[in-house]
């Protein structure tokens, strides 16, 4: 039974199944498939199955292509040898056991209709043919935006991407999609012109242009375009990455806002007027500010144009007002505007009022009033000039006022809303009367001859000056509230005698202590009491060591019996 097995191995099939076309002749059947397909670089297997009595004599195939409607011979075999071969596919062609034809590195070229013959001697038994079909799978898809991007006013229909796919085989097509969904042509709206071209290796390269309107929503849109061919019957799909492009489109709306909040702004404060404008691009800006006679100033010498940020340094209560923002759109000369209202908070005219204003002395009273101009509720604080706090409330009662008591005391006017927003005024409660000498250095032992500090401190407004009775080097300073004096002088005899005189005076009085000087010379009685008493000292601790001496030479018992002899021997 020569040839009367069906070939073994993969058979590529571009149809839902294989289909079996049978010619008839002298009762030979020929089956092939109708259809092999291959990937071009591939082998393509194309059997050719029969059946013949056992008692035919020997038979051979001659395969056949057709080149338009000529028949041109391929190859001839006889058994499983391989005979004749085309000079177009030399090399190429082989035979298997179950004598199928295999053709290796397929190209394009060989998508044709092959045909097996099946002969006796010079009679044909019969015949039958295939068709391949030779594929090659485009390579991904690239595509390229527009990156001049598109005009939502363009009288044209903008280009959006360009997209191209190469190296495929039978020539694929091409689809545009806008966020997933596929584009449509549309008259005057969407086109996507293609063009298919052959390369010289019978390879095809499918390339498209997406034309389309965009509108604003389209800022945020992603394009992509997708090749489609097909594989073993199948519908393949392949696609581009996602693309945005540039949308272009007046501002249809303008905000204006204060940054910081306008209700946070306080006096000192930079602030920044901030234009915003939903166009793309941005248009021009321009600020404003109405002034007092109801005439807008033009603000934009402040300003970058481009920016839409005007700068405020360290705003007053003047800087307060209406602004305006004006938007103008080069495009098509349309002007949008926006105004905000800048608030500025400030606290000003602080004042402290004291009464009584009359010169204070040392035990009266006074009342310190604080007020201030501002359009917020206030707070008040007293502090004295450590920092410390003293009081709350716009008004500060002192009593029993004293020297120690006189500082300079302050307002700190505060706007709680507004954190930050403060005041301060600073008063002196000053307590005038003559000089009070708080210390001196008095008694003070002296010897003759030595050079010893006087001191003298005292208290007093205003400021009061020191002077002493006698002559000597002095340095004064402040301590606190305080003015104090040092003296150097040297003891003399007549300085012993008759002490010295502190005197302190200002224009409201004068005050005077006496520094009073004690010599420090031991007298005679007490210095012959203590000789005695440190000669009786010595004498203890020498008859002590005598003693202990003795008793280490063993002069001296210790024992009971030694205690007796010591007993009869003072007895005695």
């Amino acid at each position: 039974m020569a040839g009367g097995r069906r070939a073994a191995g993969l058979v590529v099939h571009w149809g839902c199944c294989l289909l079996l076309c049978c010619a008839a002749a002298r009762g030979l059947e020929v089956s092939m498939p109708a259809v092999v397909e291959a990937e071009a670089g591939s082998t393509a297997r194309i059997e050719c199955s029969f059946y013949t009595p056992e008692n035919s004599s020997s038979t051979s195939i001659n395969w056949f292509y057709m080149d338009r409607n000529n028949r041109v011979r391929l190859c001839r075999i006889e058994g499983t040898r391989l005979l004749e071969e085309n000079v177009d596919y030399k090399g190429r062609l082989s035979v298997g056991e179950d004598q199928a034809l295999s053709i290796s590195r397929v190209t394009v070229q060989d998508a044709r209709t092959f045909v097996c013959q099946v002969v006796e001697g010079s009679h044909v038994l019969g015949e039958n043919q295939t068709r391949l079909h030779v594929y090659k799978v485009p390579e991904a898809p690239e595509i390229v935006a527009n990156t001049g991007g598109a005009s939502v006013q363009s009288s044209e229909i903008p280009e959006i991407a360009r997209c191209v796919s190469r190296n495929s085989f039978p020539a694929p097509n091409i689809t545009w999609h806008k966020n997933g969904e596929q584009l449509h042509p549309e008259d005057n709206m969407v086109k996507m012109p293609s063009t298919l071209t052959r390369e010289s290796n019978g390879l095809y390269t499918v390339s498209s242009i997406l034309f389309a309107h965009v509108t604003r929503e389209d800022r945020h849109s992603l394009y992509h375009c997708s090749v489609h061919y097909r594989l073993r019957g199948q519908r393949r799909t392949a696609e581009s990455r996602r693309v945005n492009i540039t949308v272009f489109y007046p501002a249809e709306h303008v905000k204006l806002q204060v940054l910081p909040s306008s209700a946070l702004v306080k006096e000192g404060d930079d602030v920044k007027l901030v234009c915003e404008a939903d166009g793309n691009p941005a248009p021009v800006f321009s600020f404003f500010k109405r002034g007092l006679d109801d005439v807008w100033h033009d603000l934009s010498s402040l300003t970058d144009t481009s920016s839409g940020v005007l700068n405020l340094h360290d705003v007053n209560k003047n800087s307060s007002g209406l602004y305006r923002c004006q938007t103008l759109d080069l495009d098509d000369m349309r002007q949008l505007e926006k105004d905000v209202e800048l608030v500025v908070n400030y606290i000003e005219g602080v004042r402290v009022k004291m009464e009584p204003s009359s010169p204070l002395r040392e035990g009266d009273s006074v009342r310190l009033s604080c007020n201030a101009h501002s359009p917020l509720s206030l707070d008040y604080q007293w502090r004295d000039e450590k920092g410390r706090m003293i009081g709350n409330g716009n008004q500060l009662f002192l009593s029993n006022l004293t020297f120690e008591t006189s500082s300079n005391v302050s307002c700190k006017v505060m706007a709680p809303s507004v954190p930050g927003l403060e005041q301060s005024k600073r008063v002196a409660v000053a307590v005038e009367g003559k000089p009070r000498i708080v210390s001196i250095s008095s008694p003070l032992y002296v010897r003759q001859d030595e050079e010893v500090n006087l001191t003298c401190k005292a208290i007093a407004f205003p400021r009061p000056s020191v002077h002493w009775s006698v002559n000597g080097t002095a340095h004064e300073y402040m301590e606190d509230q305080h003015i104090a004096s040092n003296l150097t002088v040297r003891v003399s005899h007549d300085l012993l005698r008759a002490g010295a005189m502190c005197r302190v005076s200002n224009v409201l009085g004068v005050s005077e202590e006496h520094i009073q000087l004690l010599d420090q010379k031991i007298p005679e009685s007490k210095g012959v009491i203590i000789v005695a008493i440190i000669v009786s000292i010595l004498v203890v601790a020498v008859l002590g060591s005598i003693i202990y001496f003795l008793h280490k030479k063993g002069k001296i018992p210790c024992g009971r019996t030694g205690k007796q002899d010591i007993a009869r021997n003072t007895s005695i």
